[in-house]
Formats: structure tokens, sequence, C-alpha cells
């Protein structure tokens, strides 16, 4: 039996006994919200009479059967997931949260008897994501304490050499729960050795087969794209024969590259960056819908609070209250961007655009303190209203920096794909102020490509928990 049906025939036992697990596991914690709501001290608020569990049973296995769809509807049994604990433990909670909405609706629409109590459903989906990450910590140990470890883990070889392939090696070396492990490069005549003790030379591409079948390869990443297209083709046949995976590392697609997609026209395969999730009309409508009540509901809270700073500016720095400033959004049109002042008159009229800095001279007194509350931008959630801004997304920059950056950075101009944000990935991971631009870049391109309602949701949370320096 070749490696990798042996692999797939273990992935499979094991995400089946995944699944079984979890509707045990689930069932259990609907069982657990049942007795807390009606069996405990909880009971005597507002119910007048306490279902007995024989009427709620229906409901309890309905509940089940919910929470495994919603798991499997957001890729929780996927065999990359068996090693993941952390992502495991993200898609769970994902997933009750979608249950409780789900569950909610349902039994509103059809109107199910006895009716479902709502703290019932609260406390249950608490209970069932304990639940279920208890469970699956346990399986977690258990896997990478016995011999599956070593049978989940995937053997990568790197055909030939190059930037792309030492990023590859020092991501997979770097995470200990990737279900891959490089075993060493296959060396090609254009491309240069690895370095000593990054990874040792398996054999020269002549010998590609029996490599292969002597180290039980199971990925094959070509890293040499100076190789020629019949090169390609007789790696991908000996890839074929020995039921290996053939994998090219895309070095021409820097930007997306996750969305990178397979189509054809007229029968003829084109490979190319399929649309974003953003881009899709629903998901538009989805972000403008929040973006809209969080404005509003923005507003209404920050006017005292805006009251107060403008008094206390005035105070200080006879002038504006409101600093106007011209900004980069989506697609490269300008607007207009509203903060409150927390620097003095004219405070870049003898040098131009530039970034704040650290103590920063041209800072009001309530400046400092406005900034590293970020209460400077309260009147954005005008601009969140207006459609220029959104509550979450990359930070506007002044155009006549980005007419610099855009020549010295790569792939700048991609983070105007969506509206630019109040707050960010980047910004949550303290990219703000004078920081380096490239690693902000790269955390507002991979918001972009991972963009869901849930990402926002949870770049919002991160937003008011931590506390960031803007100068």
């Amino acid at each position: 039996m070749s490696s990798k049906r042996r692999l797939t025939l273990v992935q499979n036992y094991l995400l089946a006994i995944q699944f079984g697990a979890d509707l045990l596991a689930c069932f259990a914690g609907l069982n657990a919200g049942y007795w807390v709501r009606f069996r405990s001290p909880m009971a005597n608020w507002g119910v007048e009479h306490v279902p007995a569990w024989s009427t709620y049973a229906s409901l309890l296995i309905l509940g089940t059967l919910f929470l495994v769809v919603s798991f499997s509807y957001l890729g929780l049994y996927s065999p990359r997931l068996l090693l993941r604990p952390n992502r495991t433990g993200y898609i769970i909670l994902k997933g009750v949260f979608f249950w409780l909405v789900l569950f909610l609706s349902t039994s509103l629409i059809f109107k199910f008897e006895p009716p479902i109590s709502r703290l019932f459903v609260a406390v249950s989906c608490a209970a069932s994501f304990l639940s279920m990450v208890f469970w699956r910590q346990i399986l977690f140990r258990i896997l990478t304490l016995s011999r599956y470890r070593d049978r989940l883990v995937q053997k990568v070889a790197v055909i030939g050499w190059s930037p792309e392939a030492s990023s590859l090696v020092t991501a997979i070396g770097a995470d200990s729960n990737q279900p891959y492990w490089v075993c060493g490069v296959i060396s090609t005549p254009q491309s240069p050795s690895p370095p000593p003790g990054v990874c040792k030379v398996l054999g020269p591409i002549e010998s590609l087969e029996a490599t292969l079948q002597r180290h039980h390869i199971d990925i094959a990443v070509v890293a040499d794209l100076d190789l020629t297209r019949s090169d390609l083709l007789d790696i991908a046949g000996a890839c074929e024969r020995c039921y290996v995976d053939f994998k090219i590392i895309p070095s021409f697609f820097q930007v997306f590259v996750s969305n990178l997609r397979m189509q054809t026209i007229s029968g003829v395969p084109i490979l190319g960056v399929e649309a974003l999730a953003i881009r899709k009309l629903t998901n538009q409508f989805l972000k403008r819908a929040m973006d809209i009540a969080g404005a509003l509901v923005g507003l209404a809270g920050s006017a005292p609070i805006m009251l107060v700073l403008a008094y206390l500016i005035r105070k200080e720095s006879p002038g504006p209250l409101i600093y106007k400033q011209v900004r980069t959004g989506r697609h490269g049109q300008s607007f207009t961007i509203y903060k409150m002042r927390s620097m003095r008159m004219d405070a870049e009229r003898n040098t131009g655009a530039l970034w704040a800095i650290e103590n920063d001279p041209r800072r009001l007194k309530i400046g400092a303190f406005m900034r590293e509350w970020n209460l400077d931008e309260l009147p954005q959630f005008w601009n969140v209203l207006k459609g220029d801004m959104s509550l979450v997304g990359p930070r506007p920059e002044r155009p006549e920096l980005i007419a610099q950056f855009e020549r010295e950075i790569p792939h700048y101009n991609p983070r105007h794909e969506m509206r630019p944000g109040i707050t960010g990935w980047a910004q949550v991971n303290g990219l703000r102020g004078n920081t380096s631009l490239v690693d902000r870049i790269r955390y507002d391109l991979y918001y972009i490509e991972n963009w869901t309602i849930w990402f926002d949701i949870q770049i919002l949370f991160l937003t008011f928990v931590r506390r960031q320096n803007a100068y």
C-alpha cells in the first residue's frame, strides 16, 4: 500500500471519529444547557412551567444536528486541521455563534413546541463550545503523543532552491503543528544549493523518481521556475507515477496568492486571481450595513466626548476644532477625512506632509491624550456614514505620501481594493504611526484576501482591548 493511500485511510478514520464524537459532545452541551436552564436555580427566571426532558429531547437532537452542520459548513472536518488546535478552536467558536443565530431564527419561523427558551440557547451555546474544545484538546494531545502524528505528517521535497523556497521551509519549521515536514531539496542545475544546515540535498533532478520512492515523499514542490516546460512535464509525470502530489510555488503572483484559481475559457485553462470575497455583492451589502449601524451608534455615543474635547481644544489653542485632510480611499479616489484637531495651528506650514512621531512637538497637551486613546478619530464615524470609509479596513494615507510609496514599496496599491477603515488588522497588531510600511501592507493584504464579516467583528473587538500608541 502506498504512503499516500495509508495517509488517506488514517485521515478518514480520524475524521469519522471526530464526527461521531462531535455529535456526542454537542448533544452533551445541549443537555447541559437544558439542565442549567430548567433544573438549576435559573429555572425560576421567568418560566411558569418547566418542560420535561422528554418534551425537549427532539429539540436537543435537532439542535445537535444544526451544530454539526454548522461546523461542517465552516470546514471543520478537513484533514488539514487534525494537527491545528488553534484554527480548530476558532472554527468551533464561529460555528456555535452561527448555530445560535440559525437555531433561534428557525425556532421563531416554525414556532417549535415547546417554545425554545432563549436563555437555554445561550447557555447551550457556551456549554457546547466548552465541551467541543475540551474533547478536541484531548484528541490533539493523543495525536501528538502517539504514532498517529507521524502518519499524519506529510513529507515534502522541494525541487530547486529560491527565496520563496526558503520562506516555505522557514514557515513549516516555525510551526510545530504544521501537518508537513520538509525532508530536503532535490537539486537542479539552474538553482543554487540551500545554505548549510537549512535543508539536506536528497539527490539530483536526474534521479527524481528514485528519490521520491526512496524517501517516501508525499508532496513535491517546484521552486525553480527556470526549469523548461519539458522539465516541468517530466517532473509532473514522475510525481504521477509515484503517487506524489505535484505543487509549484507561484513566484509570479506575490499578491492575493491564496485566491489563485484555475478556470477555463472555451476549454483553455487559465490561472489567475479569483474574485475576492469582499467583491461579492452580498458581502458588500453586509459590510455596508454593519458600517451604517456602527457609525450611527458611534456618532450618538461619542457626541458627549467630542463636546468635552472641543472645549479643551479651544481652551488650549484657538482655531478650528475639526481638522480636515485629503486622503486616498477606495480605487484611489480622494476624500476629505475629519479628525479632532490634536496639533497646534499650521503644524506643517514649514515642513509639508509628515508622519506624526513619538513625543511630537506639534501636539497639543490634550492632543497627546487624544492620540493615545484614538479619540481624535471619533469624527470619522461621519466619514463611515457618508461611505468614504468603513469601520474596518486599511488606514487611508495622504495622496502626496502615496505618490512616493507606490513607487518604492511593492504591492502598495492593492490595499485600495476596499474602503479604508477607522481601525484595521495592521492597527490592532501594533502597526500604526511611525512603523514599518512593508509590514503594514502585508497585514492589509492579508485582511483584504481573507475578509469575512467575522474577521471584521474580531478586529473591532481587538480594537477595544488593545490600546495602541498612535503618537
